[in-house]
């Protein structure tokens, strides 16, 4: 067994010894972790000392199950030594454990300091305080009270069916008023078009909105977020995976799972109040009239949602109370729910003032960041049948340039990756203007003296992206060349750059049509017209 060192011994016998018995212990946390503000995935044990003679606590350590009995008499130094505020540095007369092991153990460290080491079978004055800590956990009031709860879960699980973030940018408010209440009207932003967060948050007023935004742009430095965070006034319905645990954070996309792998989290934010994760009955009975009746709005008006700039669109609904007993009520809720197109317009402006500078279109760059990382890449082809579908399909980006509909179908450069990384690489491309040209250029790697060939990929604006390297003596990459260079001469020059989501999903490397987000139609190109020459690859391409 170790003992303590010699001057350890020295030190604490100098430390006044005073008449009293403390209580010492060591739990699990289970049943405790909402008590003490600790992770429900904490494993662990908690370690407390108590003066049972002043009544309150000495010191307290949470430490991991593996941890060896050493641990309890760390945490018992801690108490004599530095113990927490009221209490000065002291040596009890007397100690009292419920467990013989750590008895025996505490006998043979502290042999030296004068100590009593008693075992009982009962700590009152600690059994009292775990049965506090385990109702303060109790106590707290549930996320949703009771009678909306089912309710709030089926809405939410609704609205994630009816992926409203396919239709409506963060920026593009929709107004709900309803009739007759206090908090009227409700300004709903929808979250997750980016692929990142996926939700709906809902503003208790405009002015909230309006500052929001403003502080946003204002105060965009990473240590002022937390300020503009908390200065919303909302309510908020989030969605995470239920087994966050399961995945890589950094490459989730909660649209690639399915809907019982998915759950909501509401509550609300308020400047004075904070981030609150519960909602009182006046609350949740908002938000799920508010929800239901966007719910339906998103339905109805698909068409008028997906023009960009947003078109105008109102509409009118009745709802039916949810009754509170086996009679179900005839009653009838009013609510308006508006698009304002007017205050989308503002709030791009905001952003695009923000984003303005005075590079020089005259310019144009050579990069290698179009292609996000871990991203699939492959030559490919789409069926004609399949690219009439993608012009109409809602969530798709198609911007044509009247392809000539020969051969099989139309030849595309194929990436894959997740849906946050691809909406960024649609954004760039969009902000270029789409895609001007595809082009294969030499290149060589002056260590190795492998010859490669470079995609390059040309943007309206000029600039220019390099999107893969392929190793020329590669037999699978020059057999899809000559089948690229085919297809290509079928329909006259024309070609595309597809690009997808669900990298990480089933659908890897074989993109399903609900899985393309953008189709760039362009012309394949001779790269003499670059006039770039051998370019040499360094660690710029690597």
């Amino acid at each position: 067994m170790n003992s303590l060192p010699l001057s350890t011994q020295q030190r604490l016998k100098k430390i006044p010894q005073i008449p009293s018995v403390w209580e010492g212990d060591r739990r699990p946390l289970s049943g405790m972790q909402k008590g003490l503000e600790v992770d429900d995935d904490a494993k662990g044990d908690c370690i407390l000392w108590v003066d049972g003679s002043e009544g309150f606590v000495r010191s307290m350590d949470i430490v991991s199950p593996e941890m060896g009995l050493e641990a309890v008499v760390r945490t018992l130094l801690k108490a004599i030594e530095n113990p927490h505020s009221p209490a000065k540095p002291a040596r009890p007369q007397k100690i009292i454990v419920r467990n013989r092991e750590i008895q025996f153990f505490l006998r043979g460290a502290l042999q030296s300091l004068d100590i009593n080491i008693d075992y009982v079978p009962e700590l009152p004055l600690i059994d009292e305080l775990f049965r506090s800590f385990e109702s303060m956990g109790s106590n707290k009031p549930p996320s949703v009270p009771s009678f909306y709860e089912r309710p709030l879960k089926q809405t939410s699980h609704d609205l994630w069916m009816s992926a409203p973030w396919d239709l409506l940018a963060d920026h593009e408010i929709i107004a709900i008023e309803l009739e007759g209440w206090e908090t009227s009207p409700i300004y709903a932003c929808v979250m997750g078009m980016l692929g990142q967060e996926y939700g709906v948050i809902l503003y208790r007023s405009l002015d909230s909105l309006k500052q929001f935004r403003l502080a946003v742009i204002e105060d965009s430095a990473p240590h002022q977020l937390e300020k503009v965070f908390l200065s919303q006034d909302c309510w908020f319905l989030n969605y995470k995976a239920i087994n966050e645990e399961d995945f890589d954070e950094e490459d989730l996309d909660l649209e690639e799972l399915d809907a019982d792998e998915v759950e909501s989290v509401m509550g609300s934010i308020h400047p004075l109040e904070g981030i609150r994760p519960f909602l009182d009955e006046e609350e949740a009975k908002t938000i799920y009239y508010a929800l239901q009746a966007l719910i339906r709005f998103v339905n109805e008006h698909q068409q008028e949602l997906s023009q960009d700039p947003i078109d105008a669109a109102s509409q009118q609904y009745q709802l039916p109370v949810i009754a509170q007993s086996l009679n179900k009520s005839k009653e009838k809720i009013n609510v308006k729910v508006s698009t304002l197109p007017e205050l989308a317009q503002e709030f791009l402006d905001l952003m695009d003032d923000d984003d303005d500078d005075d590079d020089d279109d005259d310019d144009f760059s050579l990069s290698n960041d179009l292609i996000p990382d871990n991203s699939f890449l492959s030559l490919g082809m789409i069926p004609w049948d399949a690219i009439a579908t993608l012009r109409k399909q809602r969530k798709t980006e198609y911007p044509s340039q009247e392809a000539v509909e020969n051969g099989d179908g139309l030849p595309v450069i194929v990436v894959q990756t997740t849906r946050a990384k691809a909406k960024e690489m649609i954004d760039l491309l969009r902000s270029e203007g789409g895609v001007k040209g595809i082009y294969f250029n030499p290149g060589e790697d002056p260590w190795s003296e492998d010859e490669y060939e470079l995609g390059i990929l040309q943007t309206e604006a000029g600039n220019l992206h390099v999107f893969g390297e392929f190793l020329e003596e590669n037999t699978a990459h020059q057999k899809a060349r000559q089948k690229w260079n085919s297809r290509c001469k079928e329909t006259k020059g024309y070609c595309g750059i597809l690009i997808a989501m669900g990298v990480t999903g089933n659908s890897r490397g074989n993109p399903k049509l609900t899985d393309i987000l953008a189709v760039f139609e362009s012309k394949f190109l001779d790269a003499k017209a670059l006039k770039l020459g051998v370019l040499q690859l360094t660690s710029e391409f690597e």
